[in-house]
């Protein structure tokens, strides 16, 4: 008897299991956050807070199904959040890097690769040299934002003091320039760091001078004729003293603020400068006037551009892409380039005419201009790499002790070339 009533508790057990069992099947699961995108973007908060949140509002009324978490993350510490991120597979679905970091993680296929996932006729919206900046091995790993390219910002009134009617438009002028400024002003004429960890400028300039920095396997191939010569041109000014001996040990900041003094007479750097200027040293922004940048033999401009990234990892490829695409489109970024005084990646949005009208009176505009005319030659000067702060700091370490005559330039650059290719592959 006792037995007959367990397995009749059993079978009404069993079958209450079955039951809920389908109870369960039958009712939806809980809805997380499965259609929310995780959104990063790098020291773009609190000033531009009313941009972002009008674009993320129009992307939700147009996708219903997607909503948009906005995080604004610290420049100086995007870098290690990120890495952390990656690496715990918790990264961002959507996240707003430069090409030149993104880089380090692509080389290890942490990205989406885009080249599949994007038809050419999104492609071709962009800037086709642009585009390319967000590339490594051949695969497309990110989806070009904003820019921003150099110019040069001159005191017309040093140049005027040392007879030089027009400001250097190559290195081979700049070098003729510096030496009849200090001649005439006792000034300099310009100022590049060798600090290993700032400015990639210095290193920048190479490449403009014909350098190929590195072969297709990542070998040095910055031991050339166009190498040595490049070595040569910026010793050259240090031993005759047309540079300040300070570019051995302050970065870029220092040349700010020698510019500002009035001890410089040449600054390379951005549009925006301009208003610093006016604020800092109004009597040199007098006196400032915005020219096209410095650049050698090839004729090539620099760029810096900002992307968007997708990591390899999100659950939400689909939406994490048109998001971005959404970011990047042309009326976006004309709306987001003129409140952050930036230029736009696409080249509908990079013809309105905000980009070619100079205002009467407005050096800002002017600057503007002269930033955007460049954008035809411009493109990522130093290739997207691994360890490409590694290389610079090679470089910049052996260049200097040429400059201190410490090395000539031909053990110099061997022994940075010997330096670098002891890296590749470690």
């Amino acid at each position: 008897m006792i037995q007959r009533k367990t397995w009749q508790r059993f079978g009404l057990l069993t079958l209450l299991g079955i039951f809920l069992s389908w109870l369960i099947s039958c009712t939806p699961a809980p809805q997380s956050n499965g259609n929310t995108l995780d959104f990063w973007t790098m020291q773009l908060s609190p000033k531009f807070d009313a941009y972002f949140e009008q674009v993320i509002d129009q992307f939700e009324k147009d996708n219903p199904d997607i909503k948009v978490k906005w995080t604004d993350v610290p420049w100086a510490a995007m870098q290690s959040k990120i890495l952390a991120a990656v690496a715990a597979k918790t990264a961002p679905d959507v996240v707003n890097l430069n090409p030149d970091f993104a880089s380090q993680l692509a080389s290890k296929g942490s990205w989406l690769d885009l080249d599949d996932a994007i038809d050419q006729a999104d492609r071709d919206r962009y800037l086709s040299n642009i585009w390319d900046a967000s590339s490594l091995n051949g695969k497309t790993f990110g989806i070009p934002w904003y820019l921003t390219a150099r110019i040069a910002i001159y005191n017309k009134a040093i140049f005027d003091e040392a007879g030089i009617s027009e400001p250097p438009k190559t290195y081979a002028e700049l070098a003729t320039a510096a030496k009849q400024i200090k001649d005439k002003t006792g000034k300099y004429a310009f100022f590049v760091t060798t600090v290993p960890t700032d400015s990639g400028e210095l290193m920048e300039s190479f490449v403009q001078m014909g350098v190929k920095l590195v072969d297709p396997a990542g070998k040095a191939a910055f031991n050339s004729p166009e190498g040595k010569a490049a070595f040569q041109y910026w010793v050259d000014l240090y031993k005759q003293k047309l540079i300040p001996p300070a570019i051995l040990t302050e970065g870029h900041k220092r040349a700010v603020d020698l510019y500002q003094s009035g001890e410089v007479a040449l600054l390379s750097s951005s549009p925006q400068f301009l208003n610093s200027v006016k604020t800092n040293a109004p009597d040199i922004a007098k006196n400032s006037v915005a020219a096209p940048q410095i650049t050698g033999s090839t004729g090539k401009k620099n760029v810096a551009v900002m992307n968007l990234i997708i990591p390899k990892d999100t659950d939400k490829a689909e939406a994490a892409l048109k998001f971005a695409l959404f970011v990047t489109n042309s009326e976006n970024q004309l709306t987001f380039a003129k409140e952050a005084d930036v230029l736009p990646s696409t080249t509908e949005s990079l013809a309105d005419p905000y980009f070619s009208e100079v205002k009467e009176g407005d050096d800002i505009s002017q600057a503007r201009v002269v930033s955007a005319q460049q954008m035809e030659d411009a493109e990522i000067l130093v290739p997207a790499m691994k360890d490409i702060k590694k290389l610079q700091k090679i470089l910049y370490e052996n260049l200097q002790q040429a400059m201190l005559d410490r090395k000539s330039v031909n053990q110099a650059i061997t022994d940075a070339e010997k330096a670098w290719n002891q890296t590749v592959g470690t």
